[in-house]
């Protein structure tokens, strides 16, 4: 059915290779003749690899100075240039949107479906948060953030309307699009390369976690609570500017390695005892890669967490929540996974990772997208004139 059919993807911005560009990457092997547009493309020839060595149409923030290490100062002009992308000739858009992919502007013999990681997180509920982890939370320039941020929920609201259906990642995701844009969405999670690890039964006496080193991640707390557990050693991976801050609360059972290749990542992962993750997150897939490696999680209850993670309780257990965003809070849950360490069957861990598996996610995408070209087209060549 869609075989000769024209697709359009679009990307926010093509910089590093993460979770709404694991979705493109999927796109691309399924409409492997599809065009690609971004804001900006500046992906690593490793990373384009994975797109088939595609390269998006770009916009005029492309060629803005510092554009590929300071896009985010450019969000203003985001909504705009995004707008500029002329995708009419495809009959089928879909978009893969955390910021203003959503926004393209599309026309009413074209199918457009947005598949969302999130309505801009930073202009919504978490602006309030954001501007305080950037230092706009006070003065003159606060007041100017705050007024972008304003236009940028208009244009966010406004453009909902462009999109003929939702997909989230996550049934939280849903529930905030419904919130924002008052719209229902679909939930198909997002692909998790499971057959990248192996399921490992013999388990080193440590904790570990991995992620970017910003703010929201919370790996500050995570460290800060096993200085205070000095007999269970603790290892972190990752890189960014909370790097300093993070070693500054280290004692001597907490390894911080920064940032480390995938091979050696995956190598920590399936060796520990278990996996410790302290951000609320729209879906979250490592900890359903450390799931992959039997390695059960230890979580903040709250977000996609809720969903890719059963607890303690509940039949074939993979981790545990702990209920607030403390250190305490962490040191209990620490405390109670090692008394309960013989209730999780790591064999559990590995089947719940699979239900997140990216032959899933291209099964389930492909007959969503066919279901809804049908009925679209059906819908095309069903007008009756009156005259």
């Amino acid at each position: 059915m869609l075989q000769n059919v024209s697709v359009g993807l679009v990307a926010d911005w093509l910089v590093t290779y993460a979770g709404s560009e694991k979705v493109i990457a999927e796109f691309i092997k399924l409409f492997p003749q599809s065009d690609l547009y971004s804001v900006i493309d500046f992906l690593s020839d490793e990373s384009r690899s994975r797109f088939m060595n595609k390269r998006a149409k770009t916009t005029f923030i492309q060629k803005l100075p510092k554009a590929k290490s300071n896009y985010q100062r450019y969000l203003p002009f985001m909504p705009l240039a995004i707008e500029q992308l002329d995708v009419s000739k495809h009959e089928i858009i879909l978009s893969s949107s955390h910021a203003v992919a959503k926004g393209v502007l599309t026309g009413p013999d074209q199918l457009h479906i947005s598949y969302v990681h999130s309505p801009i997180r930073y202009a919504w509920d978490l602006q309030h948060q954001y501007l305080r982890e950037v230092g706009l939370d006070k003065g003159i320039k606060s007041y100017i953030a705050r007024m972008l941020l304003h236009k940028i929920r208009l244009w966010d609201c406004r453009t909902a309307n462009g999109v003929d259906h939702f997909i989230a990642n996550s049934q939280f995701i849903a529930r905030r699009i419904k919130k924002v844009y008052g719209r229902d969405a679909d939930v198909i999670y997002p692909p998790v390369d499971v057959n990248r690890f192996e399921l490992n039964f013999n388990k080193e006496d440590y904790f570990f976690t991995a992620s970017r080193l910003v703010p929201y991640k919370r790996i500050d707390l995570i460290v800060e609570a096993f200085s205070e557990m000095p007999n269970r050693k603790l290892v972190v991976i990752g890189d960014g500017p909370e790097m300093q801050k993070i070693k500054s609360k280290a004692k001597t059972n907490i390894e911080i390695l920064g940032y480390q290749p995938d091979s050696v990542m995956q190598e920590y992962m399936r060796n520990a005892k278990a996996f410790v993750f302290a951000a609320e997150e729209d879906f979250g897939i490592i900890p359903v890669e450390a799931q992959a490696c039997g390695t059960p999680v230890i979580a903040f209850g709250k977000g996609g967490a809720l969903e890719t993670i059963r607890p303690l309780g509940v039949d074939k257990p993979t981790g545990l929540f702990f209920q607030k965003q403390t250190v305490a809070d962490i040191i209990e849950a620490v405390t109670n996974f090692d008394n309960d360490f013989e209730s999780f069957n790591l064999h559990d861990c590995r089947n719940n990772a699979e239900k997140f598996s990216v032959e899933r996610f291209n099964n389930e995408i492909l007959n969503y997208i066919t279901d809804k070209y049908e009925s679209f087209k059906l819908k095309g060549t069903s007008g009756v004139c009156n005259i």
